[in-house]
């Protein structure tokens, strides 16, 4: 499960007291997460959004514009794919909940929340590389906060230095696939969404697109 948390939106909840300062900062082991690659293809991406929120996928699901979606015309339903805009190292795992596009030379639809996150939503198209990758399968659900996810990773440990100075346990997860590997910038472990909503919010407010998620 993934939530948005959009900086912009205006039914977010307010900050909810202090954040404590962080402790000194030490160095973090990286942690790597083999995945296995089904499918690979690349090609160009769009995204759909309000005119479709609120109507029905081709998965019975009610299409959320702000969950972590897509849309493909061969991949199983309910695929966990990682998208990558290739013009700029951005990188998101979505569930394939539909199907489309339907304009010719375009290979992925992809949810507003997930145009966004990758920095295509402006553009409106990216060229895009689309991995089909093996579910996980969880004893225990944890959540975190993702703040990024870069192909580089340099990227990611800059943002995760810059972290550390207002936040406890900011940790780099690092998803390999046959391909390349995904780094991962993630804060905290919460055992509920409800108790991880509050330093999602004052990251948010700091500038930065939030994923609660539990992936």
């Amino acid at each position: 499960m993934t939530v948005l948390i959009a900086c912009a939106a205006k039914h977010r909840l307010p900050v909810e007291g202090r954040i404590p300062p962080p402790e000194k900062s030490v160095a973090k082991k990286e942690r790597i997460e083999e995945r296995e690659t089904r499918f690979i293809q690349y090609g160009i991406a769009s995204w759909y959004g309000k005119d479709f929120h609120g109507k029905p996928t081709s998965s019975g699901e009610i299409y959320d514009m702000y969950q972590l979606t897509c849309a493909h015309n061969t991949l199983p339903l309910g695929t966990l794919v990682m998208v990558t805009n290739m013009e700029n190292g951005e990188s998101i795992e979505l569930k394939v909940n539909d199907r489309g596009p339907f304009v010719k030379n375009r290979i992925i639809d992809l949810s507003y929340a997930a145009a966004q996150i990758i920095g295509m939503y402006e553009k409106g198209t990216a060229y895009v590389k689309v991995e089909a990758l093996a579910p996980v399968l969880e004893q225990v659900q944890r959540f975190t906060l993702q703040v990024g996810s870069f192909a580089d990773e340099g990227n990611a440990k800059r943002l995760a230095e810059q972290l550390r100075q207002s936040f406890d346990n900011v940790h780099v997860t690092t998803i390999e696939t046959l391909t390349q590997k995904y780094h991962r910038v993630r804060v905290g472990q919460f055992d509920t969404r409800e108790s991880a909503l509050p330093t999602a919010e004052k990251l948010s407010q700091m500038g930065f697109n939030v994923l609660v998620t539990s992936r």
